[in-house]
């Protein structure tokens, strides 16, 4: 598990190897990935977007970005928290990721951004 503070935000990542949704012999390494977004500051504010950069051992680099996360643009008010879960499939069965949210300050329309922490993504089969 990671965690960061950035801007009143604290992020926490927390990772595992999905052995039900991988398929090693056809190189397809699943990881799901459970995030908590808590609000320890005193404004109320929104999650606008995200980019991540996503590592693959022998294959590089790649980028994704989007609006909200898991098709949500939640509002989290001083004090809260939100969770949610993702996946990501890597082609070696190793990696990490790292990434930005992008925040609205609803009180005062400032935006901001709030960094991912990075964290190591390891299939357990190769581990073993």
């Amino acid at each position: 598990m990671v965690s960061k503070t950035t801007s009143q935000i604290q992020v926490t990542v927390h990772t595992e190897y999905d052995f039900k949704n991988s398929f090693p012999l056809d190189n397809r390494f699943t990881f799901r990935y459970y995030i908590i977004i808590e609000n320890i500051g005193q404004e109320t504010v929104q999650l606008l977007s995200r980019k991540w950069q996503i590592y693959d051992l022998g294959y590089g680099q790649s980028k994704v970005e989007g609006e909200g996360v898991i098709g949500l643009q939640p509002v989290i008010e001083a004090g809260q928290t939100f969770k949610y879960f993702s996946n990501v499939v890597l082609l070696s069965g190793m990696g990490n990721m790292k990434g930005q949210y992008l925040f609205l300050n609803v009180n005062t329309n400032e935006k901001f951004e709030v960094e991912i922490p990075k964290f190591s993504l390891v299939s357990e089969v190769l581990s073993n």
